[in-house]
C-alpha cells in the first residue's frame, strides 16, 4: 500500500512537473515569437526609418551654413562689379575667395564667369570650363537651372579629386542676367564621422550609394568600391532600390546573416542612403529570459519615442530655417527673425549683458510706390536693406520685420551705441540714392532705437522701440528717436 502511494506521488509529482515545463516552456516560446515579431516590426516600420529622418536631417542641418554663404557670395556686389568691370586683376577675386575659404572654413571656394568661362579659385585660374568635359556638366546644368542653386558631389580638381560636397549659387547681375556661379565645398569626412557616430549609437551601419549602385561613402573609408548588384543578397533587390525613393527590405548576406534594411532617396546628394542593421544582433536579447525581453523592448519603446520627437524637432528646425529668408533683401524674415529674437532675450536674462534693437521704417513709402511703382519701391527696399547691413557690426542682425519696416538686433550694445548705429544707418541710406530704371530716388528713414530692461517681456521690449519709432515719425520723419 505504502509503495502504491509513494508511486502514485512520483507519477503525480512527474505529472506536475511536466505540466509546469511543458507551460513555462510554451509560455516562453510564445513570449519569445511574438517579441521576436513586434522588435522586427519596430525595426522595419520605426527604428530604420527614424534613423535614416535624423540622419538625412544632420545632412540638412550641415549644409545650411554653406547654402548662406554661397547666396552671401552670390550677392556679394564686389563679386559682380568686378566681373561686370572686365575681370580686370586677377588678383583680387582670387584673395576674395581665399578669404571666403579661410573665414569660414570650407575646403574650397570658388567662382566661374559666364563671360570668360574661367574657374576661380584662391590661387587664381584653375581651368576654362568646357561643354564637352565630363567634370565641367555641372557648371552648364547650373546654368540652365530655374533654381537659385544646387548641392552635388563631385571630385575636387584643386583637391586631389577628394569627393567633395559642393554649393553651387547662380550669380546674377543688377538687372537679373546671369553672370557666373559661386559657391563653396565642403569635404564629405564630416559626413562620413556622422555615420560612425550612428553606427555606434545605434548598432546600425549607413552609407550612401549612387545611381549607378556604387557604395560612394561608408563609415568605413576603405569601403564603397564594389556595387551592389555584386554583393550577395543586395543584388536581388538592387534594381528595386535603385529606382525608387526609398523602402524597407530584408536580404541574407553570404554568411547566413538576415539583414534588415531602410532606404531612401536624398535629392541634394542625388544619392540612395542605406540604414541596415543585423537581425541576430537585434534579437539576441531576447533569447534572453523573458524579464529581460521585457526590459528590451521597454527600452526600445523609449528610445523609440524619444528619438521620434527628437526627429521631429529637428526636422521641423530645418524646415523653418529653410524659410527664414526675405527673397527680396536676402534678411532674416521676420519668422527666422523670432527665433534668434528669443534667444538673445534669455542670453540677456542670463548673463545680465546690455540688449538694444532699431526699428525703422521707410519715410513716405506708400507715396514712393504710388510715385514711380512698385518695382521702384522694391529696389528702395533693396537699397535699404544694403544700407543697414553695411552700417551695423558683423555680430549684428538685420531682418525685415514687414513691409518696409527692417529691426536690428544688437548684442552687448547700450542705447546710446545703438543710437549712434541708427543714426549711421540713416545717413548711409540718405547718403546714396536708390537706383530703378535710370532714375534716382531719394530715400530716408525714421528710426526708433530702445535698450531691454531686465524682465522685461518681449512685446513689451518690442511696444517701446515701436512706440520709439512713432514718436521719429511724428516728430518730422528722418529722426532716431530712443525710448
Amino acid at each position: 500500500m505504502l509503495a502504491q502511494i509513494l508511486i502514485a506521488r512520483r507519477r503525480l509529482m512527474v505529472f506536475i512537473g511536466a505540466l509546469l515545463v511543458s507551460g513555462f516552456l510554451a509560455t516562453s516560446l510564445a513570449s519569445y515569437y511574438v517579441s521576436r515579431a513586434s522588435v522586427r516590426g519596430s525595426i522595419i516600420e520605426s527604428g530604420l526609418p527614424l534613423t535614416s529622418d535624423n540622419v538625412y536631417s544632420e545632412i540638412q542641418k550641415d549644409l545650411l551654413r554653406p547654402i548662406f554663404i554661397a547666396s552671401m557670395m552670390a550677392h556679394d556686389t564686389f563679386l559682380r562689379d568686378w566681373v561686370l568691370d572686365g575681370e580686370n586683376d586677377m588678383s583680387r577675386v582670387a584673395r576674395y575667395l581665399g578669404e571666403i575659404k579661410d573665414k569660414y572654413q570650407t575646403v574650397a571656394s570658388f567662382f566661374v564667369s559666364e563671360s570668360s568661362r574661367n574657374y576661380y579659385y584662391p590661387d587664381g585660374v584653375l581651368k576654362q570650363v568646357d561643354p564637352t568635359a565630363w567634370r565641367d556638366v555641372w557648371y552648364f546644368r547650373v546654368r540652365e537651372t530655374k533654381t537659385p542653386y544646387e548641392i552635388n558631389v563631385d571630385p575636387d580638381l584643386a583637391n586631389g579629386d577628394a569627393m567633395t560636397i559642393f554649393i553651387n549659387y547662380r550669380v546674377l547681375n543688377y538687372d537679373g542676367a546671369y553672370i557666373g556661379v559661386t559657391g563653396v565645398g565642403l569635404t564629405v569626412s564630416a559626413l562620413r564621422e556622422r555615420m560612425e557616430s550612428y553606427r555606434r549609437r545605434f548598432g546600425r551601419n549607413v552609407y550612401f550609394v549612387d545611381a549607378t549602385g556604387k557604395v560612394t561613402l561608408a563609415a568605413d573609408a576603405t569601403a564603397g568600391m564594389e556595387t551592389i548588384d555584386k554583393q550577395t543578397g543586395l543584388a536581388t533587390i538592387a534594381t528595386t532600390i535603385l529606382g525608387g525613393q526609398g523602402g524597407s527590405f530584408e536580404y541574407q548576406r553570404a554568411d547566413g546573416q538576415s539583414i534588415l534594411l531602410n532606404t531612401r532617396f536624398i535629392p541634394e546628394l542625388g544619392w540612395h542612403l542605406f540604414v541596415e542593421q543585423n537581425e541576430a544582433t537585434a534579437l539576441a536579447g531576447l533569447r534572453q529570459t523573458l524579464v529581460v525581453n521585457l526590459l528590451i523592448c521597454l527600452i526600445i519603446t523609449v528610445i523609440v519615442v524619444s528619438a521620434t520627437g527628437y526627429t521631429i524637432r529637428l526636422y521641423q528646425a530645418r524646415i523653418e530655417m529653410m524659410a527664414a529668408s526675405d527673397k527680396l533683401t536676402g534678411l532674416l524674415n521676420r519668422h527666422g527673425f523670432e527665433t534668434l529674437f528669443e534667444q538673445a532675450l534669455k542670453e540677456a536674462k542670463r548673463t545680465r549683458k546690455p540688449l538694444s534693437i532699431i526699428l525703422f521704417d521707410i519715410d513716405h513709402f506708400k507715396e514712393i510706390n504710388d510715385r514711380v511703382g512698385h518695382l521702384a519701391g522694391d529696389a528702395v527696399i533693396r537699397h535699404v536693406a544694403r544700407a543697414a547691413r553695411s552700417a551695423v557690426r558683423e555680430v549684428d542682425v538685420v531682418c525685415r520685420w514687414g513691409g518696409d519696416e527692417f529691426l536690428v538686433l544688437l548684442k552687448n550694445c547700450r542705447r546710446d551705441a545703438a543710437s549712434r548705429i541708427a543714426t549711421k544707418i540713416g545717413e548711409r541710406v540718405h547718403g546714396a540714392e536708390a537706383e530703378h530704371g535710370g532714375r534716382s530716388i531719394d530715400v530716408t528713414v525714421s528710426l526708433g532705437v530702445a535698450e531691454y530692461r531686465p524682465d522685461e517681456e518681449a512685446d513689451q521690449f518690442l511696444t517701446r522701440v515701436d512706440g520709439a519709432l512713432s514718436s521719429a515719425k511724428t516728430g518730422g520723419r528722418q529722426r532716431v528717436v530712443a525710448a
